[in-house]
């Protein structure tokens, strides 16, 4: 077995939830780091479609893709 260090932001994040003392709680907490994320989503989105790298086309080309797992 193998010692796992926390980074920065894992502490952080552990240290938060001492704080959070209900159910309610729990929830807006993971509210608001599903919201970051989310919102680092939609940016990402955004610029590549400034760049060009995404387009309709492109998106509209994702309908028919089907990349799967072969399975033996």
């Amino acid at each position: 077995m193998y010692a796992r260090t926390l980074n920065p932001a894992q502490l952080e994040i552990l240290e938060m939830t001492s704080f959070v003392n209900s159910d309610e709680m729990l929830a807006q907490m993971k509210q608001a780091i599903a919201s970051y994320f989310a919102k680092m989503a939609q940016d990402e989105i955004d610029r590549l479609w400034e760049t060009g790298e995404l387009s309709e086309k492109k998106v509209e080309s994702f309908r028919n893709l089907h990349e799967r797992t072969p399975y033996k």
